[in-house]
């Protein structure tokens, strides 16, 4: 649809992270790069859109966390014409990640590095650009915008594509998985995964984002949504239900144990009710990994927030 293709990039299970390669008349630009494992797939993909790798003119990150940004220089190094844009603030770290990966060993441990993100290789100085709030990267004609939208992350941005009226969201409009869709349609959970995640923040770009009035969002985790007016207040509802659940637990022993818990409550609770008849267990399961990082990230901002005067 409107020339945007689908690429399960292999990470941690099917149809669990997504970028994508839009093309408009011979030329390609990829929106995220998965990992360095994902590499494969993105060449498939190009065969697969009857296009060369010489054909792609930008790689666009809509933050650098490593499911999204991993892969990006040996995937750059396919692509002999291709620049690379991202956030200001996650340019450094494209250029050299070892902060990034210091950082991501930090909350998985390294050897989960490896195994789940591969080799990460700096992507060369000169083939980087900073999408500041409101660059405009033109595919061919195609306007693709770039907008500053932090909450999940300040190096996060959000990509409006004029010609199919829709957003690439990265993570900042929340994670809707295709096992939870109902015939009231997609459901859809907030990411607050470490450590920058902030609610005022969330609320204003989801805000930002359906001020353009979109059709549809590409996720992330996991492809295109519609219906988005009630994702985006479903997202709203979830985010202040969180954050009351954070404040509830914040001098607590085992408060982020305590408030994974709660967060599991909330989803699946909000689960059953769209019409999910998975049960709790399967519920749970399949959001597992995103609660406990949901609950490490809210707490990193229920300490930041505790600080300020």
């Amino acid at each position: 649809m409107h020339g945007i293709h689908t690429i399960d990039t292999g990470f941690g299970r099917p149809s669990f992270d997504a970028a994508y390669l839009v093309v408009e008349r011979g030329r390609g630009a990829f929106i995220d790069s998965g990992t360095t494992h994902s590499v494969p797939r993105f060449l498939d993909a190009i065969k697969a859109a009857d296009l060369r790798p010489g054909d792609v003119d930008w790689v666009i990150l809509t933050h650098v966390h490593l499911d999204h940004a991993g892969g990006a220089g040996e995937l750059m190094k396919h692509l002999p014409h291709a620049r690379l844009a991202v956030h200001p603030r996650g340019a450094r770290h494209m250029i050299d990640p070892s902060v990034l990966i210091a950082g991501a060993a930090a909350v998985y441990g390294e050897q989960a590095v490896r195994r789940d993100y591969g080799e990460i290789v700096p992507v060369p100085k000169e083939r980087v650009v900073e999408a500041s709030d409101g660059f405009v990267v033109d595919l061919a004609g195609r306007a693709l915008l770039c907008l500053d939208t932090p909450g999940h992350a300040k190096h996060h941005i959000a990509i409006h594509d004029e010609r199919a009226n829709a957003f690439f969201t990265g993570d900042i409009f929340g994670l809707s998985y295709r096992e939870f869709d109902t015939a009231h349609g997609p459901f859809v959970i907030p990411t607050t995964s470490p450590v920058q995640f902030d609610p005022d923040e969330a609320h204003a770009s989801i805000d930002r984002m359906m001020g353009y009035e979109p059709e549809a969002m590409y996720l992330t985790h996991y492809d295109r949504v519609e219906d988005v007016a009630r994702l985006a207040n479903d997202l709203r509802e979830q985010i202040d239900a969180m954050v009351a659940i954070a404040g509830r637990h914040a001098g607590a022993p085992e408060r982020e144990l305590r408030i994974a818990n709660e967060f599991a409550e909330l989803y699946v609770g909000r689960a059953h009710r769209h019409g999910v008849t998975l049960s709790r267990e399967e519920i749970v399961g399949l959001l597992k990994i995103d609660i406990r990082l949901n609950a490490q990230g809210i707490v990193v901002w229920l300490d930041r927030a505790t600080r300020q005067p």
